[in-house]
């Protein structure tokens, strides 16, 4: 069905063209998604065009979607808008957020399988996405240094990484902040398959049992490994584009971009699968 898929890179990406949203929607077109998805973590659909109601047909294909608890649209609570302008999301504020490398979902009891985000505006300066590739990043580290990493837990939180973006919250903000569930999940997410990735980014605050100085500096060497130029890549967006990636084996960050751009993207989410312990 998918005529031209071209890697993007040795380890992560590809990139497919001459498809259009309707073409997605169609119930054969999720098979292929998740083939590529497991082979390349991230899937770019150039210029798809594929509007909200064949995104969420798309996203039910492929698993069970998270209906947005802030911020999804009247018609379909499923889409969260991404943008910097208060008057295109509720969420604009938290926004900046993405700005650093992060998972979605990693404060839900399990987080979130997989993401879609297609771009109905784009910025004229920044606003690239960037990916890195932590199945890539834990299959290339030694045996001694996954065996430092077994049976490890962090523990992950709204606040810190809203605190990356802004270090001097009001006392109303951080409450607001606190209010978010804090969770605990595996260094090493394992699955059904047994492939293993490493679950990292802004939320990862801590190593449970570890001192906050020993826990922070292996998190930031991780992250550090995990986001070095052989295991990523940078999309540069047009309109229209679709992109799915495997969000727990797959960092990501919005390069950043002012305010004032028309930068407007929708996104569902996919119900995540509990790690195998």
């Amino acid at each position: 069905m998918f005529p031209t898929a071209t890697p993007i890179a040795r380890s992560i990406g590809v990139e497919i063209s001459g498809v259009s949203g309707g073409d997605l929607a169609e119930p054969t077109a999720a098979g292929e998604c998740r083939t590529l998805l497991d082979r390349h973590g991230v899937v770019v659909f150039r210029e798809a065009h594929i509007d909200d109601d064949d995104l969420v047909t798309l996203s039910r294909l492929l698993g069970d979607v998270v209906v947005a608890p802030m911020g999804g649209q009247e018609r379909h609570p499923e889409i969260s808008a991404i943008s910097l302008d208060p008057a295109k999301t509720v969420l604009a504020s938290y926004n900046t957020g993405t700005f650093h490398w992060h998972i979605d979902g990693a404060t839900d009891e399990i987080p979130q399988m997989g993401t879609l985000l297609t771009a109905l505006d784009v910025s004229d300066e920044g606003g690239d996405t960037e990916f890195a590739n932590t199945y890539a990043a834990y299959d290339a580290l030694s045996a001694d240094e996954k065996a430092e990493l077994e049976g490890l837990r962090v523990e992950h939180s709204f606040a810190t990484a809203q605190l990356l973006a802004n270090p001097e919250p009001t006392e109303r903000q951080r409450a607001a902040w606190d209010r978010v569930p804090t969770r605990e999940h595996p260094l090493v997410w394992t699955r059904r398959n047994g492939r293993r990735s490493l679950l990292l980014g802004a939320t990862a605050g801590r190593v449970v049992g570890w001192p906050d100085d020993e826990g922070r500096a292996l998190l930031d060497r991780l992250l550090d490994w995990s986001t070095q130029p052989r295991f990523s890549l940078r999309h540069h967006w047009r309109r229209g584009d679709l992109v799915l990636w495997d969000n727990t084996g797959m960092l990501h960050r919005a390069v950043p971009y002012a305010p004032t751009s028309p930068r407007l993207l929708h996104r569902t989410t996919l119900v995540g699968e509990e790690a195998v312990a």
